[in-house]
C-alpha cells in the first residue's frame, strides 16, 4: 500500500524528535511536513543529530493549507495548540493529539485545571482518550485521538484491571511516581534553573498536579464508588523513564497472588504490558528506548495491602510510542509497526 503522509507539529521538543525517530521506520509513513515556530528553515538534525541519516523536509511554520496534503497529523505542542488545528480538519484526516487538548470530557475540567478556556468544544465528544489496551477497539471509531500523559499511563495501566474486578479499596490508594526531567521539556532547565536537575530529587504538584484530573476520570469509569487518589509525582536526577509505586489495601479475600494472576490473564496478549514474577524489582532501566510498561506485584509487610511498581520509558510508553500505537490500532496496521 502507498505511504500515508504525516504531518508533525511541535517537532523540535522532546516528544516531537521521539516522535519523528520512530516514524522514519514506520513502513506505512511518510513524513510530508515538521512544523515549529522559532525553529523555521532549520533542519530537526539540529535537535537530533540521529536523524541526520535521513531525508527529512526542513522545518515549516504551520498554516492550514499544509493540512491539504496529509493523511495524519500529530501534535505535540503546548496546551490549547491542537484545538485550534483541530478546527480545520476534514472528516478523512486523523489528528493524534500529545498535549492535554482532548484527554478530559468535560471543558469546564479542562478549564480548571490547565487555567484557559477550550477553544474547540464541539469537537470534545468527537475525540477519544486512547490507552490502546484498554480501548484499542473504540478507536476505530475516532479521527481525534488523545495520548494519555506520561504519568497516568504508569498508573492506569496496572489499576484498571483492578478497578475492573472490584479487587482493591478505591478509597485509599497513594501513589509516588518519579520522571526524568525530559518530561518537562525542553524547556526544563529554565524552568528549573534554581535546582540542580542532575543531582537532585524535587516534588512538585504536590497535591494539585495536572494528571490528577485523568487518573481520576479514567478510574471512574470502572466503579461506582467514591474514589480517593492521592498522586505525587517528583523530577529525578536522570533523562527519562518514570517509576511509579502505588501503594494498594486490598479488598475482602483478594491476595498477592490473585492481583498477579488477573493482571497477568488481562494483558496476556497484550505486545507492551509485561507482568513479571511476584515481588520483582523493576527499574526504570529495564524499559528505557522500549514501548513497554513493566508491571510488579510486590508484597507488603502488612498482609491486606500491597504495592505495585510500574515502569515506562515517559518519551516513548508515555508519549510518541503510544502516540504510534494508537494509529497501528485505529488504521489496522500491526500493532508493534515502527515500536521495535
Amino acid at each position: 500500500m502507498p505511504k500515508l503522509n504525516a504531518l508533525v507539529a511541535g517537532s523540535t521538543g522532546y516528544i516531537g524528535t521521539q516522535l519523528i525517530k520512530i516514524l522514519v521506520k514506520h513502513k506505512y509513513i511518510n513524513i510530508k511536513y515538521l512544523c515549529g515556530n522559532s525553529t523555521v528553515g532549520k533542519s530537526i538534525s539540529s535537535y537530533e543529530k540521529s536523524l541526520s541519516k535521513y531525508k527529512l523536509p526542513k522545518i515549516k511554520k504551520f498554516n492550514k493549507n499544509l493540512l491539504n496534503n496529509v493523511d495524519i497529523i500529530f501534535t505535540a505542542l503546548p496546551n490549547g495548540e491542537a484545538q485550534d488545528i483541530s478546527k480545520y480538519l476534514s472528516n478523512q484526516k486523523i489528528l493524534i493529539d500529545l498535549s492535554a487538548d482532548f484527554r478530559l470530557e468535560k471543558a469546564s475540567e479542562y478549564k480548571k485545571w490547565y487555567k484557559q478556556k477550550h477553544r474547540a468544544i464541539k469537537l470534545i465528544k468527537k475525540s477519544i482518550y486512547s490507552l490502546p489496551e484498554i480501548n484499542r477497539k473504540e478507536l476505530k471509531n475516532y479521527n481525534i485521538i488523545s495520548s494519555p500523559g506520561c504519568y497516568p499511563t504508569s498508573i492506569l495501566l496496572p489499576l484498571i484491571p483492578l478497578f475492573k474486578n472490584n479487587l482493591v479499596n478505591v478509597k485509599n490508594i497513594i501513589i509516588d511516581s518519579k520522571s526524568g526531567y525530559s518530561g518537562a521539556g525542553r524547556g526544563v532547565h529554565n524552568k528549573y534553573k534554581n535546582k540542580n536537575l542532575y543531582e537532585s530529587l524535587s516534588a512538585y504538584g504536590v497535591g494539585n498536579h495536572r494528571h490528577n484530573s485523568e487518573i481520576d476520570q479514567l478510574l471512574k469509569k470502572f466503579t461506582k464508588k467514591k474514589i480517593e487518589v492521592s498522586f505525587t509525582p517528583h523530577l529525578s536526577p536522570m533523562f527519562k523513564g518514570i517509576l511509579s509505586t502505588i501503594y494498594l489495601d486490598l479488598n475482602r479475600n483478594t491476595t498477592q497472588s490473585k492481583i498477579l494472576r488477573l493482571l497477568s490473564k488481562f494483558y496476556k496478549k497484550d505486545k507492551f504490558v509485561k507482568v513479571t514474577k511476584p515481588n520483582t524489582l523493576i527499574s526504570t532501566n529495564d524499559v528505557i528506548n522500549t514501548n513497554n510498561c513493566l508491571i510488579s506485584v510486590c508484597k507488603s509487610k502488612f498482609k491486606n495491602k500491597i504495592i505495585i511498581l510500574s515502569a515506562i520509558d515517559n518519551l516513548i510508553k508515555g508519549g510518541a510510542g503510544q502516540a504510534v500505537q494508537s494509529l497501528n490500532n485505529r488504521l489496522n496496521f500491526p500493532e508493534k509497526t515502527g515500536l521495535l
